[in-house]
């Protein structure tokens, strides 16, 4: 599990394309710290296994179907991109609940700086905008950032300097692709809300119904 604050930009140096599948060699430093082999690194906020270290490298297989819904197939030797790893069990939450997995890519359509904020606007398939609320949390390319519009047809997020001068949306321009991730907790609540199909005869979830039961 991450946070989507990003530790660090790391930069591909080199990448080994299967039929269908990658392996990566992202030079990096801090999150170099402590890791060993087969910890989890967010590489662009998705989670990546690490097969190789080095002193001032790791290498990461990329998976077929992490390639058809990622922006990582997209990525080219000299790409930077957003590092963060795993969180500890002593660590300090600072963002949202980040799993790792992204649910697809989005399009940046629109960039307006307001004062020291940068606004993006980012475009995204009704199966992705169905789970963004206003003032929720979105993962775009690994970082954890707050929901501050959304659309019929995609959302837009604000950014300050800070973030931006420490993560790849420094380099964004209108056009690129990004990596999201919805908030999980929405997920697992439609989830439980839906009936599975092996139980038909399973009552959905109501008002009326917590109401009796006392919350």
């Amino acid at each position: 599990m991450f946070t989507g604050i990003i530790e660090e930009i790391g930069t591909i140096d080199q990448i080994r394309h299967g039929k269908h599948s990658a392996a990566l060699k992202i030079h990096a430093r801090k999150v170099l710290v402590n890791t060993q082999i087969g910890d989890s690194i967010a590489v662009n906020g998705i989670c990546l296994t690490v097969t190789e270290l080095f002193p001032h490298h790791f290498s990461a297989d990329v998976m077929h179907e992490t390639l058809n819904r990622s922006s990582l197939a997209g990525l080219t030797h000299g790409s930077h991109v957003n590092l963060e790893r795993a969180m500890p069990s002593n660590g300090r939450f600072g963002g949202h609940l980040v799993m790792g997995h992204g649910d697809g890519v989005g399009k940046i359509t629109h960039i307006q700086r307001d004062d020291t904020a940068v606004w993006y606007t980012i475009h995204a398939n009704p199966d992705i905008t169905r789970y963004i609320v206003e003032k929720g949390s979105v993962a775009v390319d690994g970082i954890s950032l707050t929901v501050a519009e959304v659309g019929q047809t995609g959302f837009s997020v604000s950014a300050i300097p800070h973030t931006i001068s420490h993560t790849v949306l420094q380099e964004r321009k209108k056009g690129d692709m990004v990596n999201l991730e919805t908030d999980i907790i929405g997920k697992y609540v439609e989830k439980l809300l839906t009936p599975a199909p092996t139980q038909p005869e399973r009552k959905l979830t109501t008002m009326e119904f917590l109401a009796r039961n006392g919350f």
